[in-house]
């Protein structure tokens, strides 16, 4: 009798994980598609088709050639207006004097929603990397978004879903760009964990709830996008981090040569190779 208790109780435990593995890989297979859905959005960086850095003075916007920003034919007229840049002041003065004039609020680095000009199926704004002003612009008919083909990605590993231990130590980290900005960015800490038999130490940005990790490692160049990839997470009340790199995915310069992506600082380039997360896509 004690042996058939065992037996059965080794069985309900076999069986509940194997339940906890199967939701865990619905969890991650639902998240994946969920970021595939992202990607391919009227707003998703498959969309986003130009990039145009501003002047001061006059920026003449429009379907026409001669135009410093070139829009696509398909929505707009060949001379739109003025984008009039002074300082950090741009000001969009239509041709058609019916519209008048919007003062175009930036991004300002990507903490504000900046002042949208919508124009058939584009829209553009005003983008501010560090001194540099620019004109960030989506296309509902981009071709990214047609001729995308998915996400690739390792098969879902359990073992990569760490827990690390979180040191507390508040600081400004320069955080480099693909376009040659570098940022200053605040870092709440950092954090440590063993893989592989490494010990492994990565650094974040953004506040404790809303970490923001950019790391390349071994895998980078070989299976994964050489430059970087992204991982979002947040500190847990236990004082831990909860890494799941199955979750770890591309930057936008993946899928658009018009992002302006960061890119890792030499503390969180690292040498182990993390088999799990998104893939290469296409040539990159």
């Amino acid at each position: 009798m004690r042996k058939s208790i065992i037996a059965v109780a080794i069985l309900l435990l076999a069986g509940a994980a194997a339940l906890g593995s199967g939701s865990y890989e619905a969890e991650i297979a639902k998240w994946r598609q969920e970021r595939e859905q992202e990607l391919m959005s009227d707003t998703g960086w498959l969309s986003v088709t130009g990039l145009f850095w501003l002047k001061q003075g006059e920026n003449t916007v429009g379907s026409n050639e001669s135009n410093r920003i070139v829009l696509p034919a398909h929505s707009a007229p060949p001379m739109l207006g003025v984008l009039e840049h002074s300082g950090e002041k741009t000001v969009m003065r239509y041709a058609d004097r019916s519209k008048g004039t919007v003062e175009l609020i930036s991004d300002q680095n990507g903490k504000r929603d900046p002042t949208e000009i919508v124009v058939g199926d584009l829209t553009f704004w005003v983008i501010e990397r560090g001194e540099r002003f620019g004109i960030r612009m989506l296309d509902r008919q981009s071709r990214f978004r047609r001729e995308f083909t998915g996400c690739k990605w390792y098969p879902v590993r359990p073992e990569y879903r760490i827990e690390a231990k979180f040191f507390p130590e508040a600081t400004e980290v320069a955080v480099p760009s693909v376009i040659g900005v570098t940022e200053n960015l605040p870092s709440p800490g950092y954090v440590e964990f063993e893989l592989h038999g490494q010990r492994v130490r990565l650094r974040p940005t953004g506040p404790p709830d809303e970490l923001f990790f950019v790391f390349r490692d071994g895998t980078s160049g070989r299976t994964t996008y050489g430059a970087s990839r992204f991982l979002d997470t947040s500190l847990q009340k236990n004082g831990t981090v909860l890494l799941d790199f199955n979750k770890a995915y591309n930057p936008p310069c993946t899928f658009t040569p018009y992002a302006t992506c960061p890119l890792p600082t030499r503390e969180n380039r690292i040498k182990v190779s993390i088999e799990a997360g998104e893939l290469k896509y296409g040539e990159h």
